[in-house]
């Protein structure tokens, strides 16, 4: 794992992913990536190991359905926490906060927000797809990094 973590904060990376002797190094903004990579190659996610910026409640469900092993996030929601611990998650973190912040820095993100009261990661992977495709529509990316 810190080889992991070293590369993600020495590239400037959002999300580093590695499966077996396989690394992938990620740059998007928000949850867009992990997004991406699960709807693109979902196979490569499971067992994998997970270094990342920020993680809120909808990447904890997008980690939790491709099936990831274990995780590292610089700052995690306390929700994240609990939806990837729920799973058998593996987690470390520098940082655990009630809940992650919009970019604005004026209030929750709007992913985690729509996650509210949602209990697991089937549950929330269709609020997290129709947040993808109305921010993605809008030209605003996918969350809140």
């Amino acid at each position: 794992m810190e080889e992991l973590i070293e590369l993600l904060h020495a590239g400037n990376y959002s999300c580093v992913i590695k499966n077996g002797a396989e690394i992938r190094t990620f740059t998007q903004r928000g949850v867009a990536d992990l997004y991406d990579l699960y709807q693109a190659d979902a196979p490569f996610m499971a067992g994998a190991a997970v270094a990342d910026k920020v993680i809120g409640k909808g990447a904890a469900a997008l980690l939790v359905l491709g099936g990831i092993s274990r995780a590292y996030a610089d700052v995690i929601s306390a929700q994240a926490l609990a939806v990837l611990r729920e799973a058998g998650v593996e987690v470390s973190f520098a940082q655990e906060v009630p809940h992650i912040i919009n970019r604005a820095k004026t209030g929750r993100c709007p992913l985690e927000t729509a996650c509210d009261g949602l209990q697991t990661a089937d549950e929330m992977y269709p609020a997290i797809r129709k947040f993808v495709t109305q921010m993605r529509s809008s030209g605003q990316g996918a969350g809140p990094q």
